[in-house]
């Protein structure tokens, strides 16, 4: 059976209003939060972005989707969990902060923002699934003990992914740093010396400090690397090579860790996705990355996989091509989609409803 998907065409040329007044209308006509009760506590899933990047979704949209929750009766509260890099998401407190200097303040958002502190045992949830990779998937707990979730996602490229979406926005995103650690681990980087330069950029983006010059070669340290591949991003004679077959596991483990956040969630979670400001890498980075895409909108569903294709197949008409095999030729994003509608979390086919 096809999953329904609702789109609204939006740009990031419109101002802050229209597109507010576009979600209003997506939200309403595509009932996606029905399934809301009234007093539900709603976890709404976001990237509060990284230092240095706005490719975040505005805290003003995340006004109008927090007030639709409340106006079924129900209250919610905007998470993240914490990084495996260095950075100012590092940490609970350092995170928290860079949330509120975007904008993602109650006076702004009418909610709370709690960011969770995983060094503390308490806060994690170890949730059993028997998968392939994943035996026990360690999540943060406020995700798992919420009674509704809603993950709101930023649709843009990623390096070891191809794209990410809803399912990586909460396959990655709600792992603590072991849940995190535990899907990257098997990626670390090699270096062809006879290509590198020894230009230090790799060294210089590296967030785990895993790469430094020995007689102006890299070298990396595979026991601290975290498999976040930033390093392949910035070589300029594409010295770094990982083995794509290992990027593979990491969707996979990806989509497991997916699973784990949607178990004993049935009818109990809405997903939409901004597929604005389309980047080519991941919101994570530190800086600004070149758009690679046109605007295309906004879309809403209760289905993380159709809504996921959706976006990936909206964006690619608006190019006329699979632009995140241009940007990242050797990544496969359809492996993610694939796997997750085998091992059940959605459909790869999906009814789109434009609005």
């Amino acid at each position: 059976m096809k999953s329904k998907v609702y789109f609204i065409p939006a740009g990031n040329a419109d101002d802050i209003q229209v597109i507010n007044d576009k979600l209003k209308i997506l939200l309403d006509e595509s009932r996606v939060f029905d399934f809301i009760s009234k007093t539900d506590k709603a976890a709404v899933k976001v990237h509060f972005g990284e230092e240095g990047n706005t490719g975040f979704v505005r805290p003003e949209h995340l006004r109008v989707i927090c007030d639709e929750i409340a106006g079924r009766g129900a209250s919610a509260f905007l998470s993240d969990a914490n990084t495996l890099y260095r950075g100012r998401r590092l940490n609970s407190c350092d995170h928290l902060k860079l949330a509120y200097e975007h904008g993602f303040t109650k006076e702004i958002t009418g909610v709370d923002v709690i960011i969770p502190d995983d060094a503390k045992k308490e806060n994690v949830a170890a949730i059993e699934i028997n998968q392939r990779y994943i035996k026990s998937a360690k999540l943060a707990r406020i995700f798992v003990e919420a009674d509704a979730l809603v993950a709101v996602s930023h649709f843009k490229g990623h390096i070891l992914t191809g794209f990410g979406g809803a399912l990586k926005n909460i396959g990655m995103g709600c792992a603590s740093r072991e849940g995190k650690l535990a899907q990257h681990c098997d990626v670390a980087p090699v270096v062809h010396s006879d290509r590198c330069i020894g230009c230090g950029e790799c060294e210089i983006i590296c967030p785990a400090g895993a790469i430094h010059l020995e007689n102006k070669k890299s070298i990396v340290d595979s026991s601290k690397c975290i498999g976040c591949a930033s390093c392949l991003a910035v070589c300029p004679t594409m010295a770094m090579f990982i083995d794509f077959n290992a990027g593979d596991k990491v969707q996979y483990k990806m989509v497991e860790y997916s699973l784990a956040v949607l178990k004993g969630r049935k009818n109990k979670t809405g997903f939409i996705n901004f597929a604005v400001k389309i980047n080519k890498e991941c919101d994570c980075w530190g800086m600004e990355n070149p758009r690679i895409a046109p605007d295309v909108g906004i879309l809403a569903s209760n289905d993380p996989v159709s809504i996921d294709k959706a976006s990936l197949d909206l964006v690619n008409k608006s190019c006329g091509k699979d632009i995140f095999k241009a940007t990242h030729p050797e990544g496969n994003g359809l492996r993610q989609l694939e796997y997750a509608q085998d091992i059940g979390l959605g459909s790869l086919d999906y009814d789109l409803i434009e609005l």
